[in-house]
This record gives structure tokens, C-alpha cells and sequence, in this order.
């Protein structure tokens, strides 16, 4: 860290949802700070962006940050003084370029990885909310933080419930990545069920995209809403606890949870089991990431306890959302399957939202890639690009047109 009482900042894709909650979560720290309540005041230094060059400038001029990153666009518009780097690289040079002493990983989807391996090889402690990451190259991720010392911070709500249970073991810091012990019999995530969870599979499969978005607790971009619906997104985040803390698919579990006020579960070897509840807003887990080992008056509303009923949980429906299974396959495949079930998902979801498959369709090209690309061992990163790449063709050249869609989907259904 620079100075002692300051920690440098950088956040990728910070005009998507983790980005703006942190940056919401920096104003309250530095509020804090401001009044004596907190040592640490947090500078943003960079800001990284897709494509939305308008916000992330309207961000730079409000947070005096001048370097930048905007992946398409050519950065006309900057505020004055600006260094703003463009181009499908541009995050990846601003991490080499800008010293931080935390990066906030919250770009979606497999556009993240060149930045946050950049972080990490950098031995830069990373504040993880790109899950695909771990997904496509956890092995390469895990091995580099190992070498160069630096933490996976999990922002995921489930992932940061599990790392405060974990806490309870008297073990000191628990610094992800990490290994549990036999003394961690399961880790259980918890799933809200998303948009459909009350749907009949017929009715889940030809759902539209607007029925798909309207997440009941969650505000959250439209890739991880889809995949919440679907929960793609619970067997993704199976991979990343798997490689967060180092546990297999036997010890890895998932539970539905309509109301998400518990976010996991940590079972133990004598039959304990700690939990981690808190309200469904995502600037508490932020919150912990850039305050870790601290803690200090949150953001967030608390809850309350006088109103809270009963905690229902339920197992999850593998018919009517299929895509859970694939998790549990990536983990136990290994190799390049985490990258081509994650880049099979990212083209079906972008399809779906497109209007040109049925909903239902984003589990099957999801399975269909991973069983018709194999699985080959991970050498390196040309090795994960190239698994992504082949997935992408894969699903691209099996995507029909809206008005094919209907018996395309049936069709496909038959032959999964």
C-alpha cells in the first residue's frame, strides 16, 4: 500500500452494477474517514469500461481519475487531462500501467480475464466479481496468486458468506484462495431461484427476455440476471468455490432460498454448521473486500431480526433448470471445460437476450458445446483462448433465426 492511510483503487468495469456499488461504497468509506470514524481513506486511481464512454467519463471527472480504459470507443470526449487507453487490451494496460494496491474485477464475462491475470501476476490482492474468470482458467489463476502472493477477495455474495464462515474455525485470516481442511465437510451456496423459480419447465422455456430480468431480490446486470434465472449462474459459482477454497464437487452443495437473507453455509466434520446471513445488497460483500481485515459501519440496511420469518430452503430442481449440473461437471472434467461451458453460456445468453433463441435453449448449446469440443489439459492461456474461441464457433453455428427458433429448439432438445 502507498501511504498508510490510503489504498489505491482501481476498478474494472466500473459503469456496470459492481461498479457503480463501489464506487457508492468508497464515497461511504471516505465518509467515514472524513469523520474520523475509519483510518483508511480509498483514492480511486483507475477506471476501466466496455464500451459505455459517456459514464465512465461522466466517473472520471467526478472522482478526479485520470487514467482510464475503454475497450470500444476512441476515448473522444475525455476529460481534460485524461489518459485514456482504448482497444480490447486497454484494462489488461491500465493494471500494468497504474499502480493500485487493490483491483475491483467486475468486467462480465471472459473480457475480464486478461485484466485480473494481469492483477494477480502483479501480486496484486484482486476483489474478485468476474466469476467467469475462475471459471475458464481457475487452475492458471490459483497457481499464479499462489507464486506472487496476491488474494482473491470474493465480492459474490455466497463466495464472501463462505469466507467469513470459514473465519469461525480459529484458524487466523482466511486469505483466498485457499484449501479447506477435512474439518469442512460441505459447502452449501445458496440460490434465490431467480425470475422463473415458480415456473413450470414448459412455461421456463419459452420465456421472454423481459420475464427472465425481473429478478425478485437482486439489482444486477442483465448477463448475471439471465444467468440467475437459468442458474447458470449458481453452477458458475460452484466452479469458483471450488477453486476459491479448494474443495471438490463432493463437498460443494446449493440450496434454494427464495428470500436471500442467508447466503451460505459452511457444514463442519462434527456436525456444526455456520451460516452467513445479511440483506440481499451487494455493497455489503464490496464493502468487506475493500475493508478486509477491517470491518466498520456499513452502507448497507441491516436486518430486521423482529421481522424476519421463516428461513426456507429447498433443493434445486435439476428438470426445470438443468444448467446447475454443469458446474459440478466442470469441476470434476477440469482442463478446458470451464472454458467452453463458459463461453457457450456467454453466446447463448447474448442470443436469448438478442430474440433469436428460446430460453430454454441457453442449457442445452451449454451442454451440447461441452460434450461435442471434449476436454483437453491447460498448458497455458492460448490454451483457455482457444477452448473459448472453439465454444463461441461451436454455438454460434447452431443458433437459429427467430422464426426457426421454435422447432430448432425442440430439435436440439432431442438430440442433447
Amino acid at each position: 500500500m502507498g501511504d498508510s492511510a490510503t489504498k489505491r483503487v482501481m476498478i474494472l468495469g466500473s459503469t456496470g452494477s459492481i461498479g457503480t456499488q463501489t464506487i457508492a461504497v468508497v464515497a461511504h468509506l471516505n465518509s467515514l474517514h472524513d469523520r474520523g470514524e475509519y483510518g483508511t481513506r480509498h483514492e480511486v486511481v483507475g477506471l476501466a469500461a466496455g464500451k459505455n464512454a459517456g459514464r465512465l467519463f461522466e466517473q472520471a471527472a467526478t472522482l478526479g481519475v485520470s487514467e482510464l480504459a475503454l475497450a470500444e470507443g476512441d476515448g473522444s470526449g475525455a476529460p481534460g487531462g485524461a489518459n485514456v487507453r482504448t482497444g480490447s487490451d486497454a484494462a489488461e494496460r491500465l493494471v500494468e500501467d497504474v499502480e493500485a494496491d487493490l483491483v475491483v474485477a467486475s468486467m462480465v464475462g471472459f473480457a475480464g480475464l486478461g485484466a485480473t491475470m494481469r492483477a494477480v501476476e502483479r501480486g496484486t490482492d484482486v476483489a474478485l466479481a468476474n466469476k467467469e474468470t475462475l471459471v475458464a482458467a481457475g487452475g492458471l489463476v490459483v497457481a499464479a496468486a499462489k507464486k506472487s502472493g496476491a488474494r482473491l477477495l470474493p465480492v459474490d455474495s455466497e463466495h464472501s458468506g463462505v469466507w467469513q464462515c470459514l473465519a469461525s474455525r480459529g484458524a487466523g485470516l482466511v486469505e483466498p484462495p485457499c484449501v479447506c481442511g477435512d474439518e469442512v465437510a460441505r459447502i452449501i451456496l445458496t440460490a434465490s431461484g431467480g425470475a422463473m423459480r415458480d415456473m413450470s419447465a414448459e412455461d421456463i422455456y419459452h420465456a421472454t427476455p423481459e420475464r427472465a430480468l425481473a429478478h425478485p431480490n437482486w439489482e444486477m446486470g442483465a448477463k448475471v440476471t439471465i444467468d440467475s434465472a437459468s442458474l447458470t449462474n449458481k453452477a458458475l459459482e460452484l466452479v469458483e468455490a471450488h477453486w476459491l477454497f479448494g474443495v471438490g464437487s463432493d463437498r460443494l452443495g446449493a440450496l434454494v432460498h427464495p428470500s436471500s437473507v442467508v447466503h451460505s453455509i459452511v457444514e463442519f466434520a462434527d456436525g456444526s454448521a455456520i451460516a452467513q446471513l445479511g440483506a440481499p445488497d451487494m455493497r455489503t460483500p464490496i464493502q468487506l473486500a475493500l475493508t478486509f481485515p477491517e470491518r466498520v459501519c456499513g452502507v448497507s440496511e441491516k436486518i430486521d431480526w423482529r421481522t424476519l420469518g421463516g428461513l426456507e430452503f429447498a433443493e434445486v430442481d435439476t428438470v426445470r433448470f438443468p444448467a446447475i449440473e454443469l458446474g459440478r461437471r466442470v469441476i470434476d472434467e477440469g482442463g478446458t471445460s470451464g472454458a467452453v461451458f463458459n463461453a457457450a453460456n456467454e453466446v447463448a445468453v447474448e442470443a436469448f437476450l438478442g430474440g433469436r433463441i428460446a430460453f430454454g435453449r441457453i442449457a442445452e448449446l451449454s451442454r451440447g458445446a461441452m460434450d461435442e469440443i471434449g476436454v483437453n489439459a491447460v498448458g497455458g492461456m492460448g490454451d483457455i483462448v482457444a477452448a473459448d474461441a472453439a465454444a463461441r464457433r461451436w454455438v454460434e453455428g447452431r443458433i437459429l433465426d427467430t422464426k426457426g427458433a421454435s422447432v430448432g429448439a425442440r430439435a436440439e432438445r432431442n438430440d442433447a
